[in-house]
């Protein structure tokens, strides 16, 4: 098993942009999470963007007139985001998620952490600081969004094996092993390499949080929580800064 950092620049970095089904139809398919949040991702100001990525929700909040603070760990998708940004006002950073505040010279009206990024955080201390650090930092009326996966439910047998994508050339599928406060979270890569198939394998932690918890972390700094979810099968928490 691998670090998270490690196990995106080494494994998942290079080919995210084709589990996610290309550039374009991520940057759709994030667009449209934002049209979903209606005025909440309207009317500009500054957005941070916590997991950024390649831009998949960046790239369209500059769109609407955001100026964005965009943070990731993983310097091959931020390369990507540099590529795709053109002229939009977006701010590239690389480092830590719970660092992202000494990068700010002024409030926030929306932060952003999508994806299952939440779950990237080592412990459930990290998610209470992180949270603690948003709550500083939004200003009146601010709005913190958040999309993770509920890995609080054991799968079991093969329901763990989960197919991510897969084409003439490339197979991704992922394994999961529950261990405690984490799920060991097994990448595995079948490429087609001149003919011949070959497997590469990488292996990583994520957080097991409940939704239920997060919400009430949320509201203990402040916050007014509503609970939903996303097409993907992610909860999603839109939290208001009172």
């Amino acid at each position: 098993m691998t670090t998270v950092q490690a196990h995106y620049d080494q494994h998942l970095g290079p080919i995210y942009e084709w589990m996610a089904g290309g550039i374009d139809a991520a940057i759709a398919r994030g667009a449209a999470e934002l049209a979903n949040l209606g005025e909440v991702a309207e009317s500009g100001g500054l957005a941070v963007d916590l997991g950024a990525g390649f831009g998949m929700h960046a790239l369209p909040l500059a769109r609407l007139g955001f100026r964005v603070l965009a943070v990731d760990t993983c310097e091959v998708l931020l390369d990507t985001l540099r590529v795709q940004r053109g002229a939009l006002p977006i701010e590239i950073v690389h480092d830590e998620l719970q660092s992202f505040a000494r990068y700010l010279s002024e409030d926030a009206r929306l932060i952003l952490c999508m994806g299952d990024t939440l779950t990237h955080l080592p412990d459930e201390q990290s998610v209470e600081s992180l949270v603690a650090n948003i709550a500083d930092v939004l200003g009146t009326d601010g709005h913190f969004i958040t999309t993770f996966r509920d890995y609080t439910r054991e799968l079991e047998e093969t329901a763990r094996f989960i197919p991510v994508r897969g084409d003439a050339e490339r197979i991704h599928t992922c394994f999961l092993e529950y261990a405690g406060a984490r799920v060991i979270v097994h990448d595995l890569l079948h490429e087609l390499d001149d003919g011949e198939w070959k497997l590469r394998v990488s292996a990583y932690p994520k957080l097991r949080i409940a939704p239920d918890w997060v919400a009430a972390v949320l509201r203990a700094h402040g916050f007014e929580v509503e609970t939903g979810g996303t097409a993907s099968g992610m909860v999603q928490l839109v939290a208001r800064r009172h």
